[in-house]
């Protein structure tokens, strides 16, 4: 299994547009061939900071998703709103209490 975190960093005035796309989505991307788990989470203090957590069986599952046309019309909305580069992490669990 493939634990993905991707930290978002949008420009504050585009946080709700952002929120929009995402819950507009949310139900297709979780609905993809291989994901299990999808989250998002928000930052406490800077609210524009926000990072998405997916579960996929495999890195192929993940790698067929990202180029998928759900993905790019996603990425294609999503990307203008940024205000920083994306990061995006696949890992490995060591620990789970």
């Amino acid at each position: 299994m493939i634990k993905r975190i991707v930290k978002l960093v949008f420009r504050p005035a585009e946080t709700d547009n952002f929120i929009a796309i995402f819950h507009k989505r949310k139900n297709k991307i979780r609905a993809s061939k291989g994901c299990n788990h999808l989250e998002l989470f928000r930052t406490t203090k800077e609210g524009n900071i926000f990072f998405t957590y997916s579960f996929w069986d495999s890195e192929d599952d993940l790698n067929n998703y990202r180029h998928s046309d759900l993905f790019k019309e996603t990425w294609a909305e999503t990307k203008i709103l940024f205000a920083e580069r994306p990061e995006a992490w696949s890992v490995d669990v060591l620990a789970e209490l």
